[in-house]
């Protein structure tokens, strides 16, 4: 019998979706609970209790502790965190020590800083009282960046960090240093080095930075003053008798003579001149001899000089001078061998009061560095001065020149020059440029001068600018050939380094391999010493009155390393400075009088290079065998961390540290600038937490690429707060739609609806993605195979779809697999999320398993069986959705010219031309798939009026529903109103019952 129909009111009847899960995520508000949460529960170390787990460790790259986090602190940290969380949840027991770089300049600077503010005297401090107010800055802002890292979710043993400055690793740091000292690759030398004035220390190489400042450019004659023999190339060290200009024949007959010539050179360090000691021309380069003609009146050349310039610079050399192409003319080639067989003098030879300072002869020799890119194709050189210049002294027996100290003035003694500064104290240009400029202008020896900009080397923490000064410094020889019974991989250190870069090695990406390769393969010995206080200390003695060169110069005994190990475990590396240390650690086994201490102190880069043996061997919880899984960091560690742990190791343990780098770009702003506080376009950490929270950090992290550099701002961080929105839609619909579901409710995929079970095949892809991923560290590629799944397949298609069914139906077998997938999907989503959205995922994970010691943080990814995985079905579904595309899209056209305001109004024709294909279709209920109330699907060509998409064997022929509208489900149908309940259809009422 049929009801009558009513207005009725069947929403109490529905089974619509149930959550206490917000929409509006408040995660600046929310987030530190679950911090304290986790901390509670003590997450990490319940993790570590897991037992039969194999190993993985990412060592922590230090960061210095000396200001707050800035946005590329957070993207590695970010990294980091979920790479330790995604191996975790793999099956790994995944550790990770937080560190902290504790030691240097950066510090010690902070410290002079306050003293120069009260008018102290760094130098009239004790020096154990200066380290310890330097251990007090550093404790300082630990405990500020702790707290700014663990806010960003990072996991880790953050109540048991590691720090350089800790007595353990100041000893280790010690012990370390100590087999350079033994196995003899450690020496002192002298060559230039990058030297800061204003710190008066010398820098690595990775201590600065490159910016462009204004200089003078010179362009100088030095005369020529005789001929030595025309062997060419003289040995190192060989005698050449000189033959004076005035008895000299010139090499080829068509040179008239050398009374007149000069080399014309040209610089822009024109400090460096005083300490002249050769000039290197690049015997590939086209060389002419030019005489002057004519002047004009603001002229320093003279009319009859002849110069020596490379041909290609030679019209601009001469154009500084002033000189018009007429006024000058090319009277030959001059080849190689006639360069090489020049003698000049020093331009300052023979000054009025020069006390015979510069009275020395000036070679030439061949240089490979010489380039004919701009100057002379002239190089005047400076062994001092330097490593191209160093180089060629070293390899021609030059003199090494001491003119410069340490705060870059000239020695007081000099003539002309005495006590001008290079560098002032404040970094501005001292006087030195101007001196020297100014007497070469006196004694006639300037031929031009320009102002210029050029790109020198700044150090990183002062900015001012660094100069290149030959300094005795120690160095670790890492071509020395090292008898340690550790040369598995080569004999000496840069062999060691190489084969392990090739062997042993993995690179993310791979440019990282070439990049360190090329850098460790041309580099030269390591300068180890450092001019400061705050550090671990060289520990050495040296005896008096011995060479750097005496086998017995170092002292190198057992005993006594013992005992300052001893006391470094005990007191730290303060014990070094202690009143009578050095009687105290030399014992009655060696005159305390016959040696001197070494104060200087080690490069912070060998600090933090030796981490692995005092956090990856030592603690219990670092690396079974020392060796670190993973090192990951900017990429700007090639020449830093991954570089000087590479060398360290190498000298100590003959083999790299690591097992794998991963390497990370810069964070630019929306612009692709680079960040800085002076243009306002920093993005700070902890103001992107205070608006978004942390998760929409991570989350930006996760969408970019991070082997390139990155870029953020407000902007993007808009349009990464709407991906989670997205992703967090998806995650309450699975939430509200699951409820009360048990046990019981759960349905075996054989006995699913095959849309079911196509998810599930979904879910099979998908786990292999997500483990394939993550092992290969790809969290962009993890995250947008989710998301897109999430949001395409799922919200899009397969929600859309069983929402009717999930609502509408009574208990249903339909019903019951589409919730016991929702469950399946919900294990799987939270988990393969959780390594990103840490805080989202939690929160999703305790709607569903509440508890005090429940998170999703104790979870692995979930086993996927094989047999979720058809890929027949896969293809058969594909082929479903494609002509589905085209039922949409025809009444999205419906919708928009307001035929209908919902496809439940529609019961449109498909006509499918390819018989299997229809067939395939017919066999599904396309009607529930493209959520219409009814629909046709019929073989044979569309006809002509049918609406196509990009398949013109498909079409669809719009018609509107038949019937009256369910009051419950909503659908249009012929039984509307003929069942028991009033206004229903026929599935809804059984489902009423």
């Amino acid at each position: 019998m049929c009801a009558e129909t009513t207005d009725v009111d069947y929403k109490d009847t529905l089974n619509l979706p149930k959550t206490d899960f917000p929409m509006r995520a408040g995660l600046p508000q929310r987030e530190p609970g679950w911090l304290a949460r986790w901390q509670e529960i003590g997450v990490y170390d319940r993790l570590r209790e897991k037992p039969g787990r194999p190993a993985f460790t990412l060592h922590d790259g230090p960061p210095y502790a000396n200001g707050n986090l800035h946005i590329g602190h957070a993207l590695n940290k970010i990294l980091k965190d979920m790479v330790v969380r995604s191996q975790q949840m793999m099956g790994k027991d995944a550790r990770y020590i937080p560190g902290w770089d504790c030691h240097g300049l950066p510090i010690e600077w902070k410290i002079e800083e306050q003293y120069r503010a009260r008018g102290q005297n760094k130098d009239e401090v004790d020096v154990v009282a200066f380290r310890q107010e330097c251990r007090r800055f550093a404790e300082g802002w630990i405990d500020v960046q702790r707290e700014e890292f663990k806010r960003l979710g990072i996991t880790g043993t953050w109540d048991r960090p590691y720090l350089t400055m800790d007595f353990h690793a100041e000893r280790v740091i010690a012990e370390e240093f100590m087999v350079f000292l033994m196995n003899g690759s450690l020496y002192q030398g002298s060559k230039p080095v990058m030297w800061s004035p204003v710190e008066k220390t010398a820098l690595a190489e990775a201590e600065v930075e490159y910016h462009d400042r204004q200089t003078d450019a010179v362009w100088v004659p030095f005369e020529v003053v005789g001929r030595r023999d025309q062997q060419g190339f003289r040995a190192v060290g060989e005698q050449v008798p000189l033959v004076p200009v005035e008895q000299a024949t010139p090499v080829d007959p068509h040179w008239p003579s050398l009374q007149g010539l000069k080399v014309v050179i040209w610089t822009t360090t024109p400090w460096t001149l005083p300490q002249n000691r050769a000039i290197c021309f690049g015997p590939d380069i086209a060389y002419g001899l030019y005489e002057i003609t004519g002047r004009p009146e603001e002229c320093w050349a003279r009319i009859g000089d002849r110069y020596l310039i490379a041909d290609k610079l030679a019209a601009e050399a001469l154009g500084a001078m002033r000189l018009e192409p007429s006024m000058y003319r090319r009277l030959r080639d001059v080849a190689p061998e006639e360069l090489a067989a020049l003698t000049c003098a020093h331009p300052l030879r023979g000054a009025e009061g020069a006390n015979g300072e510069w009275d020395y002869d000036v070679p030439l020799f061949p240089g490979e560095h010489v380039t004919d890119d701009a100057g002379t194709g002239f190089v005047h050189t400076a062994p001092s001065h330097g490593d191209d210049d160093f180089e060629i002294g070293r390899k021609h027996g030059l003199e090494m020149t001491w003119n410069i100290l340490d705060d870059s003035s000239f020695r007081p003694d000099i003539p002309f020059f005495a006590g001008q500064r290079i560098i002032q104290e404040n970094g501005k240009p001292g006087g030195a440029n101007k001196a020297v400029i100014d007497k070469l202008v006196e004694v006639g020896k300037l031929l031009a001068r320009k102002r210029i900009t050029i790109s020198d080397a700044h150090s990183w923490r002062s900015k001012a600018p660094v100069i290149r000064l030959n300094r005795p410094q120690w160095f670790a020889a890492i071509d020395k050939a090292l008898d340690d019974g550790k040369g598995q991989y080569g004999d000496t250190i840069r062999d060691r380094a190489l084969t392990s870069i090739d062997k042993l090695v993995e690179w993310t990406p791979r440019t990282g391999r070439n990049r360190l390769y090329s850098m460790i393969e041309a580099r030269p010995d390591w300068v180890l010493s450092r001019q400061r206080a705050w550090g671990v200390p060289l520990t050495c003695f040296v005896k008096k009155g011995a060479q750097p060169s005496d086998p017995d110069y170092l002292l190198r005994d057992p005993a006594v390393n013992a005992r300052i190990l001893e006391a470094f475990e005990q007191e730290g590396a303060d014990a070094w400075y202690k009143p009578g240390a050095k009687a105290r650690f030399l014992g009655n086994d060696h005159d305390a009088d016959a040696y001197e201490q070494v104060f200087d102190i080690l490069d912070v880069w060998f600090d933090s290079g030796s981490t692995h043996a005092f956090v990856l061997r030592d603690r219990p919880d670092g690396s079974e065998d020392g060796i670190a899984d993973l090192y990951l960091e900017g990429t700007d560690q090639h020449r830093g961390w991954f570089h000087s742990s590479m060398l360290q190791a190498c000298g100590t343990i003959g083999r790299a540290p690591y097992r794998g780098v991963l390497t990370h770009g810069f964070t630019l702003d929306e612009k692709g600038m680079k960040m800085s506080k002076s243009i306002g376009n920093t993005v700070a950490p902890q103001e992107v937490i205070d608006q978004y929270g942390a998760d929409i950090l991570r989350l930006w992290v996760a969408q970019s690429d991070y082997t390139v550099d990155l870029r953020i701002g407000p902007e993007i961080l808009k349009g990464v707060a709407d991906s989670y929105r997205r992703l967090r839609n998806t995650m309450r619909f699975l939430l509200g739609s699951l409820g009360d579901v048990t046990a019981a409710d759960r349905v075996d995929p054989a006995e699913m609806p095959e849309l079911e079970r196509w998810v599930l095949h979904r879910l099979s892809e998908l786990d292999e993605v997500v483990r394939k991923g993550y092992a290969a560290y790809d969290f962009q590629g993890v995250f947008q195979a989710l998301f897109n799944f999430a949001t395409t397949d799922l919200s899009a298609f397969y929600f859309d779809i069983r929402k009717d069914a999930l609502y509408c139906d009574g208990d249903t077998p339909r019903r019951r697999a589409a919730r016991t997938v929702l469950e399946l999907l919900f294990e799987r989503l939270t988990t393969w999320l959780a390594p990103v959205l840490v805080f989202t995922m939690e929160e999703v994970w305790l709607e569903r398993h509440p508890g005090d010691a429940s998170s999703v943080h104790l979870q692995d990814f979930p086993e996927t069986p094989a047999a979720w995985r058809d890929e027949a079905l896969a293809t058969k579904w594909a082929e479903i959705r494609r002509v589905r595309r085209v039922v949409t899209a025809a009444l999205e056209v419906q919708r928009r010219d307001k035929v209908i305001g919902a496809s439940l109004e529609a019961a449109p024709l498909v006509q499918i031309a390819d018989t299997a294909l229809a067939a395939t279709v017919k066999a599904v209920d396309m009607a529930d798939l493209c959520i219409t109330s009814s629909l046709t699907v019929m073989a044979g060509e569309p006809q002509d009026d049918a609406f196509r998409l990009d398949d013109p064997g498909i079409g669809v022929v719009f018609h509107a529903a038949d019937g009256e509208k369910c009051a419950r489900c909503w659908k249009i149908l012929p039984d509307v109103g003929h069942h028991a309940h009033a206004g229903v259809c026929g599935r809804c009422d059984e489902a009423l019952g």
